[in-house]
């Protein structure tokens, strides 16, 4: 994406910014995970882009590392959000130990769509790779709209035989139950 625009990843660092300036709730899909954790969890914001997310489970007592592909974003988490450990990296490629981050994380959230983005030849590796970095008791909740290319079943498949369980599905990020002819779909999975 940032190969075709260029400029991508600092219209949406903006876009993000003039949203908060405006008063936006941003952080909905934060919520939803803070309350799946005890105060003090580790949570992985797994596609963090500038760092919304994670921010905010950080300001609320969690221990937050969120890791992007770009580094524009990754740089716009730090200018913004200090506090969480922002890093750049490749999801289907995600090996935090060998960053000296070795424990696992009682939650991964992956919001924004990420999924979607993802090229479908790394989904399962990135549904692997997120799978070795969760605790034994761990979630992850990962949340994507319909019509992106990457359809609800397949996606629930391939977590599937990545090692992850759905132990609930809903509509949206503030608990509406999830129906079959829904638009959007969090996924609150964990691993078997």
């Amino acid at each position: 994406m940032t190969q075709e625009d260029p400029a991508h990843s600092a219209a949406y660092v903006q876009r993000f910014r003039d949203l908060a300036a405006q008063g936006m709730d941003l952080v909905g899909e934060a919520r939803l995970v803070d309350a799946m954790l005890r105060r003090g969890s580790r949570v992985l914001d797994a596609g963090c882009g500038p760092g919304r997310v994670g921010a905010y489970l950080a300001e609320v007592g969690h221990d937050v590392v969120g890791v992007d592909v770009d580094p524009e974003l990754i740089a716009a988490a730090e200018s913004d959000h200090p506090g969480p450990r922002w890093l750049v990296g490749d999801l289907a490629l995600l090996d935090l130990p060998s960053v000296g981050i070795s424990e696992p994380f009682d939650a991964i959230v992956c919001a924004g769509n990420v999924v979607t983005f993802l090229a479908p030849s790394t989904r399962g590796a990135v549904l692997r790779r997120l799978r070795a970095h969760v605790a034994a008791d761990g979630r992850a909740a990962i949340g994507f709209g319909a019509g992106r290319g990457y359809e609800f079943d397949e996606f629930l498949a391939d977590a599937q035989a990545a090692g992850w369980a759905p132990d609930l599905l809903l509509a949206t990020w503030d608990l509406r139950p999830f129906t079959p002819g829904a638009d959007f779909m969090v996924a609150v999975l964990r691993p078997v």
